[in-house]
């Protein structure tokens, strides 16, 4: 878990520094950050998940990173010190992130 947290933290920090329109105020945000991710992902990503199946199916899985991206505005609402412009930076954000946690997932 806590491995996961790290990546997630390192993940986000990427993220703020490539994508355009992200930003994560300092170290301590960005804690807060990846525990809220993590609590968002097990909590209401699997919800989403269910009430969009037939969506997801269709689109061959692509729409997880719509729901990501939710994800992600909704917790640029909840934390303060994480801001996210709009939605398609955040669909990018969702991609990036996803690629990262491919990348650092195999480094563990």
């Amino acid at each position: 878990m806590l491995a996961n947290l790290i990546i997630n933290a390192l993940g986000f920090y990427v993220v703020a520094y490539l994508v355009p329109g992200v930003k994560i105020a300092d170290l301590q945000t960005l804690g807060i950050v990846a525990i809220v991710w993590g609590v968002l992902s097990v909590i209401l990503k699997p919800l989403l998940i269910m009430l969009t199946l037939p969506v997801n199916i269709l689109t061959l899985g692509l729409f997880t990173f719509v729901i990501n991206a939710i994800l992600i505005m909704i917790m640029a609402k909840i934390v303060h010190g994480f801001n996210v412009d709009n939605f398609s930076t955040a669909l990018l954000a969702a991609v990036v992130l996803a690629l990262l946690n491919v990348v650092l997932g195999k480094l563990r």
